[in-house]
């Protein structure tokens, strides 16, 4: 754990007048895993919204890489090295799986180990199987899969998952907590929101629970473990 990947400092995003986020601030350090978690509406997704400049933040800081990129275009702050895998999965329906994997291939940063289709493959074996399906076909989980992989193949510094495992069978939700285990173990820099907190305790360096667009508390699995009224005061419905 050293450089610091991805720094939020205290801000602040609307929707037209209605304010969701309040000085929020989260920090992602190269290879580190980070959980943001929050009940719904607590304004996780438009903190990723903010990261990615698609609901861009009116105030404060965002720096990745070293760089400032609260004013830049979300296919500029891409070409920097974030990878999204969207809540609502998003994927192309009128491509094939092949087709949506390659579309996003790229190395654009010189990774020395680059992911590739058969990587890909490897990961997620059933997306191989459906190579030639159209993307509108899928399953749920096999759409999660795709977007995961896609997010791959730009082969990002940061990966960032919006709701990993929401709406998913039980099987194909243990297969994506195996992926992003193995991708913890290779290194890779991973931002992930879900609401499996006994998951998220066991592959996750550091939280962050967010109320009411705010920071309220941030600090490591074994710290969290050891408070579980957080769990209930910030998690609970």
């Amino acid at each position: 754990m050293a450089d610091t990947l991805l720094e939020i400092d205290g801000i602040e995003t609307c929707y037209g007048v209605s304010q969701v986020l309040f000085g929020l601030s989260l920090s992602v350090r190269s290879g580190e895993m980070i959980a943001l978690m929050g009940r719904n509406g607590m304004g996780k997704t438009t903190t990723i919204r903010s990261i990615m400049g698609l609901t861009p933040a009116r105030s404060g800081s965002i720096r990745f890489a070293g760089e400032d990129v609260r004013k830049m275009p979300s296919y500029r702050i891409a070409q920097l090295g974030v990878g999204l895998v969207p809540e609502g999965r998003q994927i192309f329906p009128n491509l094939t799986v092949r087709e949506n994997l390659v579309a996003a291939a790229t190395n654009r940063l010189g990774a020395k180990d680059p992911w590739t289709l058969e990587k890909v493959h490897a990961l997620f074996p059933r997306l191989a199987e459906r190579a030639h399906h159209m993307g509108v076909t899928l399953s749920g989980g096999e759409q999660q899969m795709l977007a995961i992989g896609r997010a791959l193949m730009t082969n990002p510094m940061l990966l960032i998952l919006d709701e990993a495992t929401e709406g998913l069978a039980p099987l194909i939700r243990e297969e994506i907590w195996s992926c992003l285990s193995m991708l913890k173990k290779q290194g890779q820099s991973v931002l992930v929101i879900d609401k499996n907190v006994g998951h998220l305790t066991k592959i996750a360096d550091r939280h962050y629970m967010i109320e009411r667009g705010r920071t309220v508390w941030s600090g490591t699995s074994e710290q969290l473990l050891a408070e579980p009224e957080l769990q209930h005061r910030y998690l609970g419905i």
